[in-house]
């Protein structure tokens, strides 16, 4: 890891890679997943995001092993409780026991007269997309994904033992790419920006 910044110059294979980067979807990730090393590696770059105050307003979760069938299974439990559609409860257990790996970033905001929350919140946002950029960069399928579980008191309590005031502002999926997807439309530039120059 660099010990200083280094000065800007073009990087076009970075231009080329955010042009063309597209997540995987996290139904057919399978293992092998990043190692501790390796994710350890795409952590630190993801912790390299906006933080207006240096709150660090979000900490990780890393979900692995005996712990995603586990949240699975509270998933159905809780799910079942709230009387979810079969079909959707189905669709959010799955999410737990078919993740070779998951990282929970949970937006964590921390008092503050300067800092909003929605800064914070968009900060937590920001260390999302930026693992999940880090985990395609490597080689990684990695998917962003959210669910009712994200912001359901319950499950935040017993599954992930969150405070009242924390929450998960996304679940990170990472492994291995079992199919290339094909690419989805993108958003009309002209049709979502206005240019101002008076």
């Amino acid at each position: 890891m660099p010990d200083a910044i280094a000065p800007l110059t073009p990087r076009p294979d970075v231009i080329e890679f955010l042009l063309a980067r597209r997540s995987r979807p996290a139904k057919t990730l399978v293992a092998p997943a990043p190692d501790h090393a390796a994710l350890r590696q795409l952590l630190t770059a993801a912790l390299r995001v906006p933080d207006h105050g240096k709150l660090e307003p979000w900490r990780l979760i890393v979900l692995e092993g005996a712990a995603l069938p586990r949240l699975g299974a509270l998933t159905a439990e809780i799910g079942t409780e709230l009387g979810l559609d079969a079909d959707k409860l189905t669709k959010a257990r799955a999410m737990f026991d078919a993740a070779p790996l998951m990282v929970a970033v949970v937006a964590s905001p921390k008092p503050s007269e300067k800092i909003p929350e929605v800064e914070q919140t968009l900060s937590a946002g920001a260390v999302c997309l930026a693992l999940v950029n880090a985990g395609l960069a490597a080689g990684w399928g990695a998917n962003w994904l959210t669910g009712w579980m994200a912001t359901d008191r319950a499950w935040l309590s017993d599954g992930l033992k969150l405070t009242p005031d924390e929450w998960v502002a996304g679940f990170i999926v990472l492994g291995t790419e079992t199919i290339v997807p094909s690419d989805r439309p993108r958003p009309n530039l002209s049709a979502v920006t206005d240019w101002v120059n008076e």
